[in-house]
């Protein structure tokens, strides 16, 4: 059976997420910006917590976690290459190590490019991956560390898993995406119905995230920098992917 994936927001736009496994009564906490939301998740479900996987080491993603560790004595997990600046590890991973949360195969992934080290961790059975800062709901992260080439293979690595895989990224910026994202394909009419959507979600108070990876191909335009009409919109027709990602990824920076 897939694992149980609940959205619990944090601070002021972040995200954490739970992963339940209700047999072996597993729960894998992914990031921990904040501890109140989290522990109160864990109390109001009677959830008792195995597993910390950390996406990588910025405060909003880390700081609620000493807090949490208090009252539940779950693994922490995160990349060995980001170990000196995440909090004590239980476990360091490398991209291509296996996990397992309450029998289900978890994958780690290399993602650099918002950090250096930052990893996303893929789990197919339950169709979902935890992408932090890299993929987001329209959008990726800044490049503090990283360079664009970086990030545009993260991107790819991700833009290849299975369509129907469910994204669960770090962050509540959906609607400011969306409206960047109109600059670059404002002919795009799935991106039209989904800020539509993205608008009617917000007005009812939800939350946009996570997001299938099939929206993202079809309307991020961090994963359509080889799409024709993007470069064609670009002025770049032809080029190279990554130097249309780099483009496309400056544009936002200075939007």
């Amino acid at each position: 059976m897939p694992l149980e994936i609940v959205t619990v927001p944090c601070l002021a736009d972040n995200y954490a997420f739970l992963a339940h496994d209700p047999a072996s009564g597993d729960t894998a906490l992914v990031d921990a910006p904040e501890a109140a939301p989290i522990l109160a998740e864990l109390k109001a479900r009677g959830w008792r917590l195995s597993h910390v996987l950390l996406t990588h080491h910025h405060y909003d993603h880390v700081d609620g976690l000493g807090e949490i560790l208090a009252g539940h004595g779950a693994q922490v997990i995160g990349a060995a290459a980001d170990a000196a600046r995440l909090p004590p590890l239980d476990r360091a991973v490398k991209p291509g190590d296996r996990l397992e949360i309450g029998g289900e195969p978890v994958e780690v992934l290399e993602v650099s490019g918002h950090t250096v080290g930052h990893v996303a961790y893929h789990m197919p059975r339950s169709r979902a991956v935890f992408t932090g800062d890299s993929l987001m709901a329209l959008g990726c992260g800044r490049l503090f560390e990283g360079d664009a080439a970086q990030m545009w293979a993260s991107l790819s690595r991700l833009a290849a898993l299975p369509g129907d895989t469910l994204v669960c990224s770090g962050h509540e910026y959906t609607q400011a995406n969306g409206r960047f994202a109109q600059t670059i394909e404002p002919e795009n009419e799935d991106l039209a119905q989904r800020v539509r959507d993205i608008a009617e979600m917000r007005a009812r108070g939800e939350p946009t995230v996570p997001s299938h990876l099939s929206l993202e191909l079809a309307t991020n335009p961090f994963l359509r920098a080889g799409v024709v009409q993007v470069q064609r919109n670009l002025g770049m027709k032809g080029a190279d992917p990554a130097a249309v990602f780099a483009e496309i990824r400056a544009r936002k920076d200075n939007f």
